[in-house]
């Protein structure tokens, strides 16, 4: 194998997502060659299979300046800033316009199924770092396909691997075989078909984000509606409920988001929904009606359901990345520079600042992992915060490493004290402190667990 020189290769971006895209246009406003592989039929192929919920930030926080830069010369018009695009609006409307500009730099239905230095496994030190990244596509015709890269950025997100109900992190027992009356995506109730799927049934909700408060939502407006009589919702929650359970409402800084954790209250306090707390699933069981009884790991049984939808997050594919040294935090599977600033064990406020290419390091050199892949398994992302990543990677591959060092974000307010990752909280606990005056974590909206909101 005979590899080029590594400064005459293109930089391999993995996704065509909100991310990904980004990265390529601040490639090129550096005068880097981008080759984005999207593994899905369109641009923003995730983007698109939740393109019927509401995202919780504006137009003005979703729109990347360097991608607008591209956009400018087609007569793009920029939304109005102060609306809230659905997932459907964002892909129309910005993403794809996007991809277009960037025209056969973005190559669809090309799966990338690894990644390594050329002539080099994971083992191998010498010459190392003098080395292109090989880069291992499937296409969806059937071909195989080796390129080489000069750095990858992998924004392939995590919206294919989504978290499974069980309270250890492994499927509960019977969960797989209950696969029928299970989905990890906040329904779309829109449609027709899905919509008498949980029409006039009992539905459980596994997950506390913001997704969870959508789906909960989404089902409280169907059970007042003209077909939906007798639809309910049973909450579960593997904490108790807090004053910072339902989000930070008022005091949140994007408000559309404070309105929905407002909207899944109202869900509960109507009577649409009822909480079941403190229940980690541990088993998925059938009645003799083939309804599905959840079982928790103190013996707990809840009364059987007809449907389950499980929103409990997300976490990273990093099978195809096996063969180049990643530098991950042992709980978060995030860059280890960046998991101290994210760990929702550690931050009771959430707080975590603006970062770049520092924090995005790994041992080898030149590959980064960003957009909500880089949070690994922790629930807090911005677009915004991506758009960041991306740029400051983008400056430090050009070699303006002041640039690439220098903070271009600010992140709003959650409004919300009090970390995900704390385990038995008293249901009573006080919340209610003054922690929250930092700019703040956010929380994501590219998929479930976030969907229903940020971006």
């Amino acid at each position: 194998m005979n590899a080029p020189a590594a400064t005459d290769l293109p930089v391999v971006v993995i996704g065509a997502g909100p991310v990904g895209l980004a990265a390529a246009a601040h490639l090129i406003d550096r005068g880097i060659t981008p080759l984005v592989l999207e593994a899905g039929p369109t641009a923003a192929a995730a983007v698109r299979e939740w393109a019927h919920v509401r995202l919780f930030s504006a137009w003005g926080e979703v729109t990347d300046p360097a991608a607008e830069k591209l956009l400018a010369p087609t007569g793009w018009v920029k939304p109005d800033a102060a609306t809230y695009p659905t997932g459907g609006d964002w892909a129309e409307r910005y993403l794809q316009p996007l991809a277009d500009v960037l025209g056969d730099q973005v190559r669809l239905g090309a799966t990338v199924t690894g990644v390594s230095r050329a002539g080099r496994d994971r083992i191998v030190d010498a010459d190392r770092e003098n080395q292109p990244f090989v880069v291992h596509v499937a296409h969806a015709d059937g071909r195989e396909e080796r390129l080489f890269a000069r750095a990858v950025i992998d924004a392939s997100g995590t919206w294919t691997t989504p978290s499974p109900a069980g309270g250890s992190g492994l499927p509960a027992l019977g969960e797989k075989a209950a696969s029928d009356r299970i989905t990890y995506r906040v329904p779309d109730l829109k449609d027709p078909a899905v919509r008498a799927r949980y029409a006039g049934r009992r539905t459980a909700v596994i997950g506390s984000g913001a997704s969870a408060f959508t789906a909960l939502a989404y089902l409280a407006d169907l059970a007042t509606s003209n077909d939906g009589t007798g639809t309910h919702a049973v909450w579960i929650l593997r904490r108790g409920i807090s004053g910072s359970t339902f989000g930070g409402g008022t005091a949140d800084q994007l408000p559309a988001r404070g309105a929905l954790g407002l909207a899944a209250k109202a869900a509960v306090d109507d009577g649409h929904a009822d909480a079941v707390t403190g229940f980690r699933t541990d088993a998925v069981e059938r009645d003799g009606d083939g309804r599905l009884v959840l079982v928790g790991e103190d013996g707990r049984r809840l009364d059987p359901v007809d449907e389950v939808i499980v929103l409990t997050g997300f976490r990273p594919d990093l099978s195809f990345l096996s063969e180049v040294r990643l530098g991950l935090d042992e709980r978060l599977q995030a860059p280890t520079a960046l998991a101290p600033l994210i760990d929702p064990n550690q931050h009771s406020c959430g707080t975590v600042y603006p970062h770049g290419v520092n924090e995005l390091s790994h041992p080898e050199k030149d590959v980064y992992l960003v957009g909500m892949k880089s949070y690994g398994r922790a629930p807090t992302f911005l677009a915004m915060t991506g758009y960041e990543q991306v740029r400051s990677i983008a400056a430090a591959l050009a070699g303006d490493q002041e640039a690439a060092e220098r903070v271009e974000l600010t992140l709003p307010e959650t409004g919300v004290c009090g970390g995900a990752g704390l385990f038995d909280e008293p249901e009573n606990a006080d919340r209610s402190g003054g922690c929250c005056a930092a700019p703040a974590t956010l929380q994501i909206g590219i998929g479930a667990p976030a969907p229903s909101g940020g971006c």
